[in-house]
């Protein structure tokens, strides 16, 4: 199945994210930059409602180092965001997660995409293991291939 045509039971999380007129471009649909966005909110806010992310205080950090996204449908203001999240790979280090976004009630997703976060030490910058309460967190909505 390719990622256009999936549909939500793909992904075990979802965010609602409601659009606003800033987002839209001088084309009439949210801007290209705006969908990362949507990616960076729907994954920070699942760590910081599973407790184990402290924007400003955690001594472990998540660090984009890879991104991409595929479009196949127009968001545009004022449509609401329905963002699917799941882990695709769980390392020892890293995260790939993977997004889905719905416009409103549509089954499929009007774009997809991935990031993979490295986990790292907030002073030194180097790469450590996942603490195990965000292990835990993130097995949760791990989906292994086979599901998909």
């Amino acid at each position: 199945m390719s990622r256009k045509t999936e549909d939500r039971s793909a992904y075990p999380h979802f965010l609602t994210i409601p659009t606003r007129w800033m987002d839209n471009d001088v084309y009439g649909h949210v801007n290209n930059v705006v969908y990362y966005s949507y990616f960076d909110t729907v994954v920070n806010r699942y760590l910081i409602d599973a407790g184990v992310l402290e924007i400003e205080t955690s001594p472990v950090i998540g660090l984009v180092i890879e991104t991409s996204c595929n479009y196949f449908a127009p968001i545009t203001f004022p449509d609401r965001v329905e963002a699917g999240l799941r882990v695709a790979k769980l390392g020892n280090s890293s995260v790939r997660y993977e997004v889905g976004l719905f416009r409103g009630d549509d089954p499929t997703p009007a774009a997809a995409g991935h990031f993979i976060h490295v986990y790292v030490d907030r002073e030194s910058r180097r790469p450590v293991p996942l603490p195990a309460p965000m292990r835990e967190a993130l097995a949760r909505i791990t989906v292994t291939a086979d599901a998909l």
